[in-house]
């Protein structure tokens, strides 16, 4: 029996640490004429970062072919869930502003082809979600979906989009908006990240862990220590494993993750790796540390 549970514990291992991604490289980035910031999201071709302070105040777009700069906003907040167009043209970021004690937050999309930005929304009380898909923004703003065109027509049919609403995890499917919470509504949900093919939903439970689930909320993985987690495809999810000593952290790493169950580390731990952007080509992932370093993993 002893033998038995060993040869299991074996194989397990074996499947759980198996090779997901066939890393290439892990370098720093050494941006020309940028102070200390952090990214905040990656074109889909791996062509461009945008950046931020550690607040996530300010948005900048920095061409890692040219090493040019362009200033996208100074305000507050503008680096918190940014979204980028699938075609890589233009961002989808939020603005925040404060009167009596109360945030509003405003929602613009800018344009890298003609440099021009629109207002999407105005004053909203909570933006719990933005996804730009195409011509068409869809956000989530006090529990309800909005589509707002940013060039020509909206779309009649858009992709799930995932929110969090009162600690809730949400799914808004073409306008509709949805509890999903597939761990139970006592639970505090954060993170939530759709599939590229928008079938599946993947997300964090407080004090629990990473989990990925349909459209109907039926769990299909669970992914264990797995926090801002984000698809690489739609097989593959990298997050960060991270610990803390209860007032800062004291490691974490670059953690890939597949639905079946295999993890990969992808950095060093003598970098404190946080929070992945992967481009949607799948072949780059960018993090900063808690130096407000940044890194690139060049994926075979």
């Amino acid at each position: 029996m002893k033998r038995l549970i060993l040869s299991l514990a074996v194989a397990f291992a074996a499947t759980a640490f198996a090779q997901v991604l066939e890393v290439e490289s892990v370098t720093p980035l050494k941006l020309k004429g940028v102070g200390r910031s952090v990214v905040t999201g990656i074109s889909p071709k791996g062509d461009y970062l945008l950046l931020s302070d550690a607040q996530l105040n300010g948005l900048a777009k920095y061409d890692l072919t040219t090493n040019r700069i362009e200033v996208i906003s100074k305000a507050r907040s503008a680096g918190l869930n940014v979204s980028v167009a699938p075609d890589g043209n233009s961002v989808a970021y939020r603005e925040d502003t404060f009167k009596d004690g109360l945030r509003y937050t405003d929602v613009k999309v800018h344009s890298f082809a003609n440099g021009t930005t629109k207002q999407l929304l105005n004053g909203a009380r909570n933006v719990n979600g933005v996804s730009l898909q195409g011509n068409t923004a869809v956000m989530v703003a006090n529990g309800e979906a909005k589509k707002v065109a940013t060039a020509g027509k909206a779309a009649k049919s858009t992709a799930p989009v995932a929110s969090i609403v009162n600690r809730q995890l949400m799914l808004s499917v073409n306008g509709k908006v949805k509890t999903l919470s597939p761990n139970g509504t006592d639970r505090s949900y954060l993170w939530p990240s759709v599939s590229p093919d928008g079938k599946h939903v993947c997300y964090f439970v407080a004090g629990t862990g990473c989990f990925v689930c349909d459209l109907n909320g039926k769990i299909v993985a669970r992914l264990g220590l797995l926090r801002a987690a984000k698809w690489l495809n739609n097989s593959t999810i990298v997050g960060m494993n991270d610990t803390d000593d209860g007032y800062v952290i004291t490691s974490s790493s670059i953690v890939a993750a597949t639905l079946t169950g295999e993890r990969q580390v992808l950095t060093d731990a003598g970098v404190i790796a946080m929070y992945p952007y992967p481009a949607a080509n799948g072949k780059v992932i960018v993090f900063s540390t808690d130096k407000e370093e940044n890194y690139i993993i060049n994926i075979k």
